[in-house]
């Protein structure tokens, strides 16, 4: 099993910053987040993020990703990308630069369900149906030009879209082309919706199972209560070892399927300081792993003393 960081989760540090610091870490590889993202006056996850590579000037910006990755050590587990699979310039060009980069995979963006504002637009009002049709159609399109390109194209299961389970994404990839289409696996964003069993969503997955993204969440109740009395609960995330996702079970459920590939840690919690959270994630996942049964590699820190907590 390899493990590899987002740079969603890693806003403070550039990119040069992020693969010195992470290939020191012992991280495996990277996976670069790809778009083009609002100013902010101080470094955030989803806007300002200083370890983002721009969707705009993309095929510039190659020479130096590759640079950057070889230099520090590390390998691609794929691309971060945000293209919408309706947007077909934008799918085209980032499967283009996945396979320019030798990078195998990218994520390319499912449609948001007809009531939810992800990306900041606003809500189309279609129906699931109208809608899971429509992403069906795109994406046949996208397996045809991710065969062409060598690549795969992933489906990340995810909240506010029309495959926030592995039931709907197996549904939307049917009778697709496994090689190049695939999905990602996602434990924190299955918390807030989309939750089926690890296992059994796994083998349901079958082989369109191409990717694991970890991160962790929790419902927590808020201070207000809505109209009837009731009380209201929000989700947030949370560090690896303390949200309401066991890691130990899942990559038991992992071992079982006869996963072991690459592992993508996307933490979005800010408990512990960036560079003390992701040196401790890897040696809490890498000791998790070897609990489960699965391969980490030979001399890894496994020791106990650096598990972020809140």
């Amino acid at each position: 099993m390899k493990f590899s960081v987002f740079t969603a989760s890693t806003p403070e540090w550039t990119p040069q910053e992020a693969a010195t610091e992470l290939a020191a870490q012992g991280w495996d590889g990277v996976e670069w987040r790809v778009t083009d993202q609002a100013d902010s006056p101080e470094p955030g996850f989803w806007a300002g993020n200083k370890a983002t590579w721009p969707m705009t000037g993309l095929e510039d910006s190659l020479p130096e990703i590759a640079r950057i990755t070889a230099e520090a050590g590390l390998e691609y587990s794929g691309l971060g990308g945000y293209a919408r699979c309706d947007n077909h310039d934008d799918v085209e060009r980032v499967l283009a630069a996945t396979a320019a980069l030798g990078a195998r995979q990218v994520r390319v963006n499912v449609l948001p369900l007809g009531n939810s504002t992800m990306g900041g637009g606003e809500p189309s009002g279609l129906s699931y149906p109208e809608l899971f049709a429509a992403t069906r159609e795109h994406y046949e399109w996208v397996a045809a030009r991710a065969a062409h390109h060598g690549v795969k194209a992933l489906v990340e299961l995810h909240h506010g879209t029309v495959t926030a389970s592995a039931s709907s994404a197996r549904r939307l990839l049917e009778g697709l082309d496994p090689r190049h289409v695939g999905v990602i696996h996602d434990l924190g964003n299955l918390l807030i919706e989309g939750w089926e069993s690890p296992l059994p969503a796994l083998e349901l997955l079958g082989p369109y199972l191409s990717h694991i993204h970890v991160k962790n969440a929790r419902w927590v109740q808020a201070t207000e209560r809505d109209e009837s009395g009731a009380a209201v609960w929000v989700n947030e995330w949370a560090p690896l070892a303390e949200g309401q996702g066991s890691v130990l079970a899942y990559f038991k459920a992992l071992a079982q399927v006869g996963y072991d590939d690459w592992v993508t840690v996307e933490d979005f919690s800010t408990d512990v300081p960036l560079a003390g959270r992701t040196a401790g994630n890897l040696q809490y996942l890498r000791r998790v792993a070897v609990l489960a049964g699965l391969s980490v590699p030979a001399g890894a820190d496994l020791s106990a003393g650096s598990i972020p907590k809140g």
